[in-house]
């Protein structure tokens, strides 16, 4: 005669697993944010910026994007992307606003 399955320790097992999953994706994410220099951001341009991303329909920015995200990964060091505040010497910071002399 057959073992009865315990349904309800593998719906839990499964649901542990599911968990677990949506935590380890969640904390990837966060990982990347940083590790793009994204967190530099406030909560609400970054959410603007990926609203964005999201919602274009045009081809050829979404394969622009693809093609530098895929850059940063092949990068060995990944540093993050220069951030606004430490732009080399003779750079326009990206607000437009000219440097004072």
């Amino acid at each position: 005669m057959r073992k009865p399955r315990d349904f309800d320790s593998e719906l839990k097992a499964l649901a542990d697993k599911a968990k677990a999953i949506k935590e380890r994706r969640v904390r990837q994410l966060g990982e990347l944010v940083i590790a793009t220099g994204a967190d530099a951001l406030d909560a609400d341009m970054l959410a603007g910026a990926l609203l964005g991303a999201a919602t274009t329909k045009d081809a050829g920015i979404k394969e622009g994007w693809r093609k530098a995200g895929a850059a940063f990964f092949q990068r060995s060091s990944r540093q993050p992307v220069p951030r606004p505040d430490h732009q080399p010497e003779g750079t326009l910071p990206l607000d437009g606003s000219a440097a004072s002399r």
